[in-house]
């Protein structure tokens, strides 16, 4: 088989892991893959399967005709042409698209290219833009216009941010229109819960299946390395764990904030994935750590923490959890979207939103993390990326 890939970015952040550790099992059967990606670096190991689309200018025209139109996606029309072009001299037998958010791609130009390429289509959502006017997650305000037609989203001033103009009833039509005339769409996502909202959105006629995400589990594994610990000074300090791409209000920042306070000084809160303006401002019994693209680096960290807390109030299936598990480190989340589906009862807590008394009182609990590190392990072989690959392959063969 021949396999594309498109998504914003290529062998960082879970998204780009993801369509990297695909590919890997893909080469190593034998087939041929490329991955198409729009933004940022690319590690050297899979410089030789990246494809950029467009330029880094074009990313930055496309993020300013979002902000100032509200016209995500429908920015890169030339570089999207281009790479459109690209791709039939490649000739793949199966496109799989991943995030087409993230200001580097046309999804009109690109959807009028699927419609009647006769290739196979596999489109993996790892969020809710695909079938909304304007926004990757809603569940938090309990908005349900994605059901019918989007318009006047309240989230208009979040990613991908609109400064002055709520386009979101014209994105939704077209989106809608897009999509229609797709035939050979395969949907996955890697929640259940996700799967069911999808059902009932504009995506809804897809064949919709459910692939969770995975991790290497030759890559996140414990380790009695305590390097990054030492670096930090926390060697002697029982340390809670946050890790995110980007940390804001729908990750839980607050929350961290608030219970930093309420922690006693035996603990340590480290989070991971800060900006220089959020770690100057984090008080003294919170480490920050800016993000890190190093797969030892996080797994260390993993690894030597007493617990995984992942306050998230809007999210998909997020792997920092299963990170977390293959490490051996329980985990702690809230009750939000897919990440309780990573968990059972012997290797992490599913707490309300908001509840930081209960989160404080199951930190407490934790007398010994070894006594839940082998349920972790067996609980994160469920989510080994060679699975993953193995259900996407039967997915592309059928």
């Amino acid at each position: 088989m021949k396999v594309l890939m498109i998504n914003s970015v290529c062998g960082i952040r879970s998204t780009g892991r993801i369509c990297t550790d695909l590919a890997d099992v893909l080469i190593s059967e034998g087939h041929e893959c490329k991955v198409a990606y729009g933004r940022e670096t690319v590690p050297e190991k899979y410089q030789n399967i990246a494809v950029r689309i467009g330029t880094e200018t074009d990313v930055r025209l496309h993020g300013l005709k979002s902000r100032l139109l509200d016209k995500h996606g429908l920015g890169s029309k030339r570089a999207t042409e281009r790479f459109i072009e690209w791709i039939k001299e490649y000739d793949p037998d199966i496109i799989h698209l991943h995030n087409l958010h993230g200001y580097y791609i046309n999804i009109e130009v690109l959807f009028d290219y699927l419609k009647t390429c006769g290739k196979k289509i596999v489109w993996t959502l790892h969020d809710c833009w695909a079938f909304t006017g304007h926004c990757s997650y809603f569940s938090r305000i309990g908005c349900d216009k994605w059901k019918t037609e989007c318009k006047s989203c309240k989230y208009i001033n979040r990613y991908p941010k609109s400064c002055f103009i709520n386009n979101s009833k014209t994105n939704f039509i077209k989106k809608k229109e897009l999509y229609s005339s797709l035939s050979n769409l395969t949907v996955v996502t890697p929640s259940k819960w996700l799967a069911d909202l999808t059902k009932e959105s504009i995506l809804k006629n897809a064949d919709i299946k459910v692939v969770h995400n995975g991790v290497d589990l030759s890559n996140f594994s414990p380790s009695a390395d305590s390097g990054d610990l030492k670096k930090h000074g926390l060697q002697e300090k029982k340390t809670v764990l946050g890790v995110a791409s980007i940390w804001d209000k729908r990750k839980g920042l607050e929350d961290f904030i608030k219970l930093s306070e309420m922690l006693s000084e035996e603990y340590c809160i480290v989070l991971v994935g800060l900006t220089d303006e959020q770690i100057k401002a984090l008080p003294k019994n919170v480490v920050g750590i800016k993000r890190t693209n190093s797969v030892k680096e996080l797994s260390q960290l993993y690894a030597n923490a007493t617990v995984f807390v992942n306050p998230t109030y809007e999210d998909n299936f997020p792997t920092t959890n299963i990170e977390s598990l293959a490490c051996g480190t329980p985990v702690i989340t809230y009750k939000t979207g897919g990440s309780p589906e990573a968990l059972d009862d012997s290797c992490g807590w599913v707490l309300k939103q908001g509840d930081l008394d209960a989160v404080l009182r199951t930190i407490e609990e934790i007398k010994e993390k070894d006594k839940y590190t082998d349920a972790c392990l067996k609980r994160s072989e469920n989510f080994d990326k060679k699975r993953m690959c193995k259900q996407y392959l039967d997915i592309y063969s059928e």
